[in-house]
């Protein structure tokens, strides 16, 4: 696979504009990173569905819609809001009412880290059908036989066939960033993933939390690496702190902790990626964090308190970088 190196943010739009010209999903698989908004424009955010589970779905779209965000992630995958065995029943209906209320509906997030699996391929096309372009994976571990380099060369094959599989379909998968010890902690992780899958139909997901967790003063380099791949963000915010006598990442709202996310907007603009964005909070929401089931009206009223500040947070320092 032809390596990537930055660009300038003039030279990346007119490259990207004329790969979208030749391209046969150019009408939205391009080898741009950016969507059809100039990076001056208000950032798309969605919210993710994990913190709204204790809603079904037209109470989820209602609230939604009168907070302020453009769209939904919706979980489509274990304990999510659409269960995968129940996809082609259920995800018709959660789509069904978000648009009606005049909600985007293009990202999902999932347990789909392969094409071989019948329930995974059953997602995807319910999706396709439905008009979902983006949607996020689910997560591969490195096997405790054999060496990491071998299990990233299995892993590459698998990540070629999915790329393939999606390009069929006309979606866009993308593997997140997370910290720990799973695939993709590391951003060259993810860069070798990817070395052999069509970066049209298979890309990234970032999260700033996490790349700065895991990457400390280096997450610039990181981001570096994988800009040419990112397809969607997510948003969310941490600090490290002590708790009984051992340092931890604690989750905090967004602005209130260690991501700089000044620059890290900056530098989004610089490269001309302005893509969808999934809003996490993952900070103490009475349980809503981990996607609690059922909420009593108190704690559904400070849920929807942190999705408002934390949305008008958001956009504000968008807007400011």
């Amino acid at each position: 696979m032809k390596k990537n190196h930055p660009l300038s943010r003039r030279a990346f739009i007119k490259k990207a504009s004329i790969t979208a010209s030749v391209l046969p999903l150019a009408s939205y698989l391009s080898c741009s990173t950016t969507n059809t908004r100039a990076a001056s424009d208000d950032l798309e955010v969605h919210v993710f569905s994990k913190h709204l589970q204790f809603l079904d779905y037209k109470e989820m779209a209602v609230t939604v819609k009168e907070i302020g965000y453009d769209g939904v992630d919706l979980t489509v995958r274990p304990k999510g809001h659409v269960l995968p065995k129940k996809v082609a029943d259920d995800l018709p209906q959660a789509v069904a009412a978000l648009r009606e209320q005049g909600l985007i509906i293009n990202m999902m997030t999932t347990g789909v880290n392969n094409s071989d699996d019948a329930i995974h391929r059953k997602v995807l096309e319910t999706a396709a059908v439905q008009g979902i372009k983006n949607y996020r994976m689910g997560y591969l571990s490195y096997p405790k036989a054999g060496t990491i380099p071998e299990a990233i060369a299995v892993f590459q094959d698998q990540m070629k066939d999915l790329a393939e599989f999606n390009q069929s379909l006309g979606l866009r998968g993308a593997y997140q960033n997370h910290a720990g010890k799973r695939v993709g902690a590391m951003m060259w992780d993810i860069y070798h993933l990817l070395e052999k899958a069509n970066p049209d139909t298979l890309g990234c997901q970032y999260d700033i939390r996490h790349a700065m967790v895991e990457g400390g003063m280096s997450w610039e380099t990181g981001l570096r690496l994988i800009q040419p791949h990112i397809h969607t963000i997510v948003l969310k915010d941490f600090v490290w702190q002590k708790v009984d006598g051992k340092w931890k990442v604690v989750n905090v709202p967004l602005g209130e902790g260690m991501v700089d996310f000044g620059g890290y907007f900056r530098i989004l603009k610089d490269y001309g990626i302005q893509v969808p964005a999934s809003m996490h909070l993952e900070y103490d929401l009475g349980g809503a964090e981990h996607g609690a089931k059922k909420m009593d009206k108190a704690g559904q009223k400070v849920v929807f308190e942190a999705m408002k500040r934390d949305l008008q947070k958001a956009r504000k320092m968008w807007q400011e970088a």
